[in-house]
């Protein structure tokens, strides 16, 4: 390759990277900023153009060709300007749009809205128990007594999934619910909690009806032929639709680094339009007709993906990936990636807040620049050209992408490289064979259901690496997250990179590898300290939700709530050497307190599930009953008054104490008062646990002449504002442990509460921020709280 083949064209880079810079600052700085920045740039970006102007008059118009520097810096500051006015316009829209009042005060609305996509399911379950969906829709109209408003922009709208199966996107529908304003600034003019079922839903387009029959086919044909977890997993592979893959799969495919290949990516692009260009040269057909037929391909998957933001997206970095592979040259893919950075982002702002187009960006970017100068280097080195190229592209994708997932997740998984290695051999084959099965579901079921049994034995492969990768000890490091877990990672990639160009260095690194992991490996399956010697109680971290659970002594334990899913609290549970449960209680009937019962049920012997005298919502019941009864374990009732005995562990129900709810709608307000309110009496003190009981419950407590002092709190409703002070007071504990979930969308723990508890002289200890926590009592005989990593003595 000649220097000037090898040259790489930079010039739209700096226009790309101030589009996105000029896009991000509109929709986080406001309309406002954006608009200064739209003139800042114009007036440089037309003095840089007449300064170069000048040059070429004072060089008497020599004919050579203008600096790349000057070219690029035109560019950027006038195409920035103008992408800053845009993104000033639209802002500005969303600040004064019809709804943005209403969203601010809370207040309900209705709505006529098209989806924009499909329903996307949500892992654990709403408060009363059934399947929530996140739906992305376009709104058309503000609907009232006089036959409404017409406005536009978008919503996000949460809504019980079994009332929008069937619905598909281009489908208009009239909803009610309550409005809030979005966390994001991505444009979106309201967040709506859709209360019932949609109402005036019309019909689907035709093309999103054949785009419907396709995915129903491919699901369809891959239940007939696949196992359970494979019948998931290749709609995912192929068209993105993981509605039915299990969520310990997505959990692995996440701890593997294998998460990308569940979603629609440019990969998925680059291997059906590669498929496609191989039929045709195959076929001897032209390359204007070829390529119009791979233009049909790729219009047809966009349609059958769902034409989102995401999926636009990965078509555009999958043809540029595709462009690199077919014609060899860097040169000619660099510009073809920041003119898709720059029209996408034209076309959709909101990407410019978008994680998965800043990966898919830095993953292209690795193909093209990165993987190809570890292919030559490494076949330098007598590698084989096809394992050189699945190494540089697996090592290049996580160096560029590695930094963004820390600042994004703050977690690296440190198996990715070697996993995706692993699979890359067999995710072309699932993939062609997953489009061929879905193409001939459409016209001839039985040959599909027969066809895509050619896909088992890689599905297969590709499971068995993303289970045995996800159980390595350490599989995933947790760094900070955002900016500081970013820059961490960078530092070691550079390290690493480093250390890997000389033969001595690598020594050293393999030396230093060896005796971290000779000391980290062993600690990862069991952690010296953990759980603590004589510990009374365990908050596990099961995210936004309560898991916990006191020791019975021995290996038997009593379990109060089991948080919103069976992983974490299952891991707790074993952690603490847990097989034997005395009794399971869960304090009241929302899914974030039951959600996770399945798994302390399953492989353990359980005594029993109590459940507080009231059975609403009726969702929750019904979830908490068919858990039991599958299980075969009992299920009985607890009321105030009552005491039990287990073990070394004396408990006294105290509440509640407030008239049960007599329908659904009350249940659903006022559930949290519902509340099984339990003092534990245990050797390492008072434990007063509370559910989610708010200030009305905890007042009815107060009013009781109960007492309520103890030594441990667990504090009401993950630390919410409805706590009365008067209660803490009451309470005065030593210690208080808030169960909550990192970066949660309620703002739990409210910082006043945490300030009283505080003023009180009590050790607040979080889940989000300390993980699993236990406490016990020290040998001096001091309160401690004790941690996975350190211990915290409270005297």
């Amino acid at each position: 390759m000649s220097s000037r083949e090898s040259a790489l064209d930079l010039r739209l880079v700096p226009a790309a990277a101030a589009c996105w810079g000029a896009t991000l600052l509109g929709l986080h700085g406001g309309w406002r900023t954006a608009a200064v920045a739209a003139g800042v740039l114009g007036a440089v970006g037309i003095a840089s153009a007449a300064l170069v102007a000048r040059g070429r008059r004072g060089a008497g118009g020599s004919g050579r060709p203008l600096p790349i520097l000057a070219v690029g810096i035109v560019a950027a500051a006038l195409i920035g300007a103008g992408f800053a006015a845009a993104i000033a316009v639209r802002v500005h829209a969303v600040t004064v749009h019809p709804l943005a009042a209403t969203a601010r005060e809370g207040r309900s609305a209705t709505l006529s809205v098209v989806l924009d996509d499909d329903p996307k399911l949500l892992r654990g379950k709403g408060f009363g128990g059934t399947q929530q969906v996140l739906i992305r829709a376009s709104l058309r109209s503000v609907v009232g007594g006089d036959g409404g408003t017409r406005v536009g922009g978008k919503v996000l709208m949460f809504a019980d999934a079994p009332d929008w199966e069937g619905i598909l996107p281009g489908q208009q529908a009239t909803v009610r619910g309550k409005l809030d304003t979005p966390e994001r600034s991505d444009l979106t003019v309201a967040v709506v909690r859709v209360t019932g079922p949609p109402t005036d839903v019309g019909a689907p387009p035709a093309v999103q009806r054949w785009a419907g029959a396709i995915r129903q086919g491919l699901s369809t044909a891959s239940a007939a032929g696949l196992g359970s977890d494979a019948a998931g997993l290749l709609p995912g592979l192929v068209v993105g639709d993981t509605s039915a893959l299990p969520s310990e799969v997505k959990d692995e495919f996440t701890a593997a680094g294998l998460s990308h290949l569940t979603a629609v990516s440019g990969a998925n692009i680059t291997i059906v339009l590669g498929a496609v260009l191989l039929l045709v040269r195959g076929a001897g057909i032209g390359p204007r007709t070829g390529a119009l037929l791979a233009g049909l391909a790729l219009a047809a998957f966009v349609v059958v993906a769902r034409p989102s933001p995401s999926v636009l997206r990965a078509a555009a970095m999958g043809c540029v990936a595709l462009l690199a592979l077919v014609t060899g040259r860097r040169k000619q893919a660099v510009p073809a990636l920041a003119a898709s950075v720059i029209i996408l982002l034209a076309v959709s702002p909101s990407l410019a807040v978008d994680f998965g187009f800043a990966l898919s960006v830095a993953a292209t970017a690795g193909l093209v620049l990165v993987a190809p100068v570890m292919v030559e280097r490494l076949t330098g080195r007598g590698w084989p050209r096809w394992l050189a190229e699945m190494c540089a592209v697996a090592v290049a994708a996580f160096v560029l992408t590695a930094p963004l997932v820390a600042a994004m997740a703050g977690t690296v998984s440190v198996v990715s490289i070697v996993a995706n290695v692993l699979v890359a051999p067999v995710v072309a084959p699932i993939t062609v064979v997953g489009a061929v099965t879905a193409v001939l579901a459409s016209v001839w079921a039985p040959a599909a259901a027969v066809v895509v049994r050619l896909a088992a034995p890689p599905l297969w492969w590709l499971l068995e690496v993303a289970d045995r990768s996800a159980a390595v000890p350490g599989a995933v490091l947790a760094v900070r997250d955002g900016a500081v877990g970013a820059v961490i990672v960078t530092i070691g990639v550079a390290v690493a990179a480093l250390a890997v160009r000389h033969r001595w260095s690598r020594r050293m690194l393999l030396a230093l590898t060896i005796g971290v992991a000779a000391v980290w490996v062993p600690t990862r399956f069991h952690q010296p300290g953990w759980p603590a010697p004589g510990w009374a109680l365990a908050a596990c971290d099961v995210g936004q939700g309560d898991g916990l659970v006191l020791s019975a002594g021995g290996r038997r334990g009593v379990v109060v709530d089991v948080g919103p899913e069976p992983g974490p609290v299952d891991r707790c549970l074993r952690s603490l050497g847990i097989d034997e449960v005395a009794l399971v209680i869960v304090t009241h009937l929302h899914a974030d307190h039951y959600g996770g019962l399945d798994a302390v049920l399953r492989g353990r012997a359980v005594g029993a599930v109590a459940i507080g005298p009231g059975s609403l919502p009726d969702g929750g019941f019904r979830f908490v009953s068919s858990a039991a009864a599958r299980a075969d374990v009992p299920l009985v009732r607890i009321v105030p008054g009552q005491e039990l005995t287990v073990g070394p562990v004396r408990l006294t129900v105290l509440g509640p104490l407030l008239p049960e709810p007599r329908t659904s709608d009350a249940a659903e307000d006022g559930a949290n008062d519902a509340s099984l309110v339990l003092m534990a009496h245990t050797a390492a003190g008072s434990i007063l646990l509370t559910g989610d009981v708010e200030e009305p419950g905890q007042r009815a407590l107060l009013r009781s002449g109960l007492s309520l002092r103890a030594d441990v709190l667990k504090v009401p409703h993950h630390g919410s504002r409805t706590t009365s002070p008067d209660f803490l007071a009451a309470v005065r504990p030593r210690v208080a442990i808030v169960s909550v979930g990192a970066d949660n969308t309620f703002g739990h723990p409210n910082p006043g509460i945490v300030q009283r508890l505080e003023a009180l002289g009590t050790v607040v200890v979080r889940t989000d921020r300390s993980g699993d926590v236990a406490i016990t009592r020290s040998g001096s005989g001091a309160l401690a709280v004790v941690g996975h990593s350190r211990g915290t003595i409270v005297q």
